[in-house]
């Protein structure tokens, strides 16, 4: 079987070892260039067959100052042991079959009119990783969001309130991805990124609603995923921007740059893992228009990373990801 040769895995990483023969890389590769996290995200499987748990370090261990002929009293460090689930994706593709025998490569056509429900199961990742609640919708998985919900909760240092109150809040979201960190995970077992099975050709009801019927190709498709946050210092949110009282000069309103100054200070350190900046594409211009507005140096820039173009705050890239909702509730 073949092995990690990286300590710090992406989902391609991943599914290099879980599904050597590469039938599924392809599909890793459309969910890539659809949704930049997971460019990101660091990826392990999980130690159950339903998730993972893990040990998180909950209190470390006092040292003693020794002084001559003094004893020095044994102590140990405390953990609690935390379990996280993984939650069950499924989509069926169905393509007309005179479609496919017109086609000149059949697995290439068919792949490509598959791509909408890939790219669908890949916004609704997104969408989860932030919003997933098992209190709520027990079939999903728990996101971020619900872990980061309270300013007075432990890990309530690392919500950066932006002040906001009213229907219409946005989130900024800063994480640093590593398996000692926060990472995504998937069952004992299984395969990395969407499992993708062809059931070959069958009998299908039409499309226009008539009960008639018609010959098609079907695809099922498969995720099954979830994430674990191991260390919670390791990920960093601004909750409570206020979209409507947002101005390019920063007059009045957040000013997103204080506020990513606060958040970036809250993480211990940007060297252990891969960081990234998470916006929607509004706060993001507004980003750019209140750094554009304010100083002549600034800590925001714009590189050429790889034949793209990459924006970067502080040194950390910054992606869009609109799965962020534009109607959050107040976090107090």
């Amino acid at each position: 079987m073949a092995t990690l040769s990286t300590t710090n895995p992406t989902l391609s990483d991943l599914a290099k070892v879980t599904d050597p023969d590469g039938s599924i890389s392809d599909v890793v590769e459309i969910l890539n260039a659809t949704n930049e996290i997971l460019t990101d995200m660091s990826w392990m499987e999980g130690n159950l067959t339903t998730g993972h748990r893990s040990s998180i370090r909950s209190g470390l261990p006092t040292p003693t100052w020794r002084k001559l002929y003094g004893g020095v009293q044994p102590t140990k460090s405390r953990a609690v042991q935390v379990t996280d689930n993984c939650g069950m994706m499924e989509d069926y593709a169905e393509v007309d079959a005179a479609l496919v025998g017109m086609a000149g490569d059949p697995a290439a056509f068919r792949l490509q009119e598959d791509r909408p429900h890939i790219e669908g199961m890949n916004q609704e990742f997104a969408s989860t990783l932030f919003y997933g609640d098992e209190s709520t919708a027990p079939e999903e998985f728990t996101g971020l969001a619900p872990r980061y919900n309270s300013l007075s909760a432990e890990n309530g240092d690392n919500i950066i309130n932006g002040a906001g109150s009213g229907s219409d809040n946005a989130s900024i979201w800063l994480i640093c991805w590593s398996p000692q960190t926060c990472h995504g995970i998937i069952p004992k077992g299984s395969k990395a990124g969407i499992q993708q099975r062809d059931l070959g050709e069958v009998t299908i009801e039409d499309a226009d609603g008539s009960n008639g019927r018609m010959q098609a190709f079907r695809t099922h498709y498969r995720w099954d995923v979830g994430i674990t946050v191991r260390d919670w210092r390791y990920a960093v949110r601004i909750a409570n921007i206020d979209r409507s009282g947002l101005l390019a000069t920063a007059a009045t309103g957040a000013d997103l740059n204080d506020l990513m100054h606060q958040a970036w200070t809250e993480l211990p350190s940007t060297a252990a893992g891969r960081c990234s900046w998470y916006m929607d594409k509004s706060i993001l211009s507004m980003l750019r228009r209140q750094t554009s507005n304010a100083v002549s140096s600034s800590t925001l820039s714009v590189d050429l990373v790889g034949g793209t173009m990459q924006t970067s705050w502080g040194g950390i890239p910054i992606r869009r990801c609109d799965a962020l909702r534009p109607d959050e509730a107040t976090v107090s």
